[in-house]
């Protein structure tokens, strides 16, 4: 399908990355700014090659990854939309492209590239995507696997304070103080090769746990901006009071429900009080979490269906090309795309099958709101719906609890 446009090369070799100390500085000079506080721990006498997991909340991620680990020669994995108008660049420090929740086999050639013959670090971020409210997203199995395959030691570089100084639904800087980042050797190459699979996801999975709002209040974080909780809406898009979806709007520091009225005052220690009445959560990752609960419930009973006419921009490579309007289903069966493209009609099916996560963008690139991308091996869909009464936010969720609901290990 739109086989006329030129596609990203995913094949070649990953460049041995160039610019190490001017790329550090760069990150130097944001990680100081926002007077991190950062430890060690287990590092001693480990070297690259290893495997670097880090968790992800902001690009401010890729420059404390980039602080931390000086002076090794790392590459990284990048999802396609990075390399725009900078592929050059990207590819000259080491960075290797991957299109999100897709299953690429060339990646694994490039990571055994990188660990064995660059002796390098090799880094990803395997939530594949900022987290949405702050906390831990789905990381699949399949990491671990490829920790296992190499055998090289297990690093996991996790970071607090990210999400609250530029989260994903307003990612305006709050200009936070005493940021947190942890570089810790989970697992020796010793230790990795004397272990199954499930044990080291075990590892993967319990060493991911974070809540940037409950590290907030903890350590006493205040956001004293006057719009600090526009663009919470995007992400708590139901009301817990009279139950209506796409209702819910944000201006300053208030949430508000335009269809009860009820409204919430966003503290700012990065918590919510009702103006009147009952405060259903004052922890929004509880609200989030209760979001998922209510969407799972229409997955198990089998009524989970969204359906809107959209505009759609896929990306082959770096440059957005605008395929015009077409039609976007999700259901317990997966997504489907269809549309017409110079008078030749295309369909894209990706399975809930395969599809255990989705990454959406908030307001994506200022152009037409609020878009879900679905990725094939060789092209990216950027899938904008046209109807008012949708949030993306369920799409992500939904898709998420149908992949548990069928085909997770434990069902």
């Amino acid at each position: 399908m739109f086989d006329e446009f030129e596609k990203f090369d995913t094949k070649a070799n990953p460049k041995n990355p160039l610019l190490v100390p001017l790329t550090t500085l760069i990150a130097a000079l944001e990680v100081w700014k926002h007077k991190a506080k950062i430890s060690k721990v287990n590092m001693k006498g480990i070297k690259s090659p290893y495997i670097l997991l880090a968790n992800h909340n902001a690009f401010l991620d890729i420059q404390m990854l980039r602080y931390i680990t000086f002076p090794h020669k790392m590459s990284y994995i990048v999802a396609i939309d990075g390399f725009l108008g900078r592929k050059k660049f990207l590819e000259s420090i080491g960075c290797i492209c991957k299109r999100k929740f897709t299953n690429d086999p060339y990646l694994v050639k490039n990571i055994d590239y990188v660990l064995n013959k660059q002796k390098n670090i090799m880094a990803m971020f395997p939530e594949a995507r900022y987290s949405l409210c702050g906390t831990n997203a789905i990381i699949p199995t399949s990491v671990a696997r490829l920790v296992k395959h190499f055998g090289v030691p297990l690093v996991i570089l996790k970071m607090n304070g990210h999400h609250i100084n530029s989260p994903f639904w307003n990612l305006k800087m709050r200009k936070v103080k005493g940021i947190e980042a942890t570089l810790k050797c989970v697992l020796t190459a010793e230790e990795v090769k004397g272990m199954s699979i499930e044990e080291i996801d075990e590892v993967i999975q319990h060493e991911f746990i974070y809540d940037e709002y409950a590290w907030q209040k903890k350590n006493n974080i205040r956001i004293p901006f006057s719009w600090r909780a526009e663009g919470l809406h995007k992400v708590l898009y139901k009301c817990p009071h009279c139950g209506k979806e796409y209702e819910m709007s944000t201006s300053g520091t208030i949430l508000k429900c335009n269809s009860c009225g009820k409204e919430w005052f966003y503290t700012e220690l990065g918590e919510l009080e009702a103006k009147d009445g009952k405060t259903e959560f004052s922890h929004i990752p509880d609200w989030y979490e209760w979001e998922r609960e209510e969407v799972a419930k229409e997955v198990r009973n089998g009524t989970y269906h969204f359906e809107s006419e959209v505009h759609t921009d896929i990306l082959p490579m770096d440059k957005f090309i605008p395929i015009g309007k077409g039609k976007l289903i999700h259901d317990l069966n997966g997504f489907k795309l269809t549309g017409v493209y110079k008078d030749k009609p295309y369909e894209l099916f990706i399975p809930s099958s395969s599809t255990y996560g989705v990454h959406i963008e908030y307001e994506y690139l200022g152009k037409y709101g609020d878009c879900v991308d679905l990725n094939t091996l060789d092209n990216t869909y950027y899938v904008y719906p046209e109807r008012k009464d949708f949030s993306v936010t369920k799409i992500s969720l939904a898709t998420e609890e149908i992949y548990k609901a069928k085909f997770s290990k434990k069902n």
